[in-house]
């Protein structure tokens, strides 16, 4: 079959993109159509990432100059850890997905799937000095998983990576000071539910804060009993069945509503 021939194929017949990478695609690009629903984005910045099936040093992310809502499964970008691009894109990747999500991905061979944001209220929470509060069930729940990074600028060279994969250590979810908040997972589905739990915790912190009202504190025993379950979820060795509930859960939400991202 020549290349030509290859190319008119639809995506998930080309010999280039195997059945396995085919599937990663209709997952990534699933989760940018729902975080575009969520008010997950930021102008064109921002990426999820899903390593492909099989290999250690590629992964899937989206093309710089696309919003959350253009994104289909074959515009998505295939690039190995060092930056190179692997598939075609008229304008490349942002940077910034290269140096986050492949420094993350090159530390941490268990980690499939990383979601960055710059939401408004994981952001917000980020600035505050105490970070995530256990004030709420949400936030509870993830605690035992949350890591801090310190910020350092536009500018992530070697030793800022390092840093920010030093920081993330065995935690899941990682918030960046004065920047946003990131979440890791050894599925799309686990690292999409950590993120839509910490959204929700930081959405109930900063509305309980603007209250202007004493707040509630939890027991701190059962905020040590809660933060303990918490930090064993998703951490069987069967690839996580309630996060692929979960996230067999958000398919059927975008494939009812939004069903253009299988493309």
């Amino acid at each position: 079959m020549s290349t030509a021939t290859a190319l008119k194929l639809p995506p998930q017949h080309r010999p280039d993109i195997s059945p396995e990478e085919w599937q990663a695609r209709l997952d990534l690009a699933a989760a940018y159509r729902l975080g575009a629903r969520f008010g997950w984005t930021d102008l064109l910045g921002t990426h999820f990432s899903l390593r492909v099936p099989g290999t250690r040093d590629q992964y899937l992310v989206n093309p710089y100059g696309l919003l959350f809502e253009e994104i289909t499964a074959s515009l998505l970008v295939k690039i190995d850890l060092s930056g190179k691009l692997l598939s075609g894109a008229e304008h490349g990747v942002n940077p910034a997905a290269d140096r986050i999500h492949g420094a993350i991905y090159a530390a941490n061979p268990d980690i499939a799937s990383v979601i960055h944001l710059h939401s408004v209220d994981g952001t917000a929470v980020s600035i505050q000095k105490d970070g995530l509060l256990p004030i709420s069930q949400n936030a509870l729940i993830i605690l035992g998983r949350t890591r801090y990074y310190t910020y350092g600028g536009l500018d992530l060279d070697d030793d800022e990576c390092s840093k920010l994969t030093a920081a993330l250590g065995d935690g899941r979810i990682l918030i960046m000071r004065n920047h946003g908040i990131l979440t890791t997972g050894r599925t799309i589905g686990e690292s999409f539910s950590w993120m839509f739990r910490l959204e929700k915790a930081a959405k109930i912190q900063i509305a309980a804060l603007a209250g202007g009202r004493e707040l509630t504190p939890v027991d701190p025993q059962v905020v040590e009993r809660t933060v303990a379950r918490g930090a064993r979820s998703y951490t069987d060795d069967h690839w996580s069945p309630g996060a692929r509930i979960e996230w067999a859960a958000f398919r059927r939400k975008i494939d009812r509503e939004d069903p253009g991202y299988a493309q």
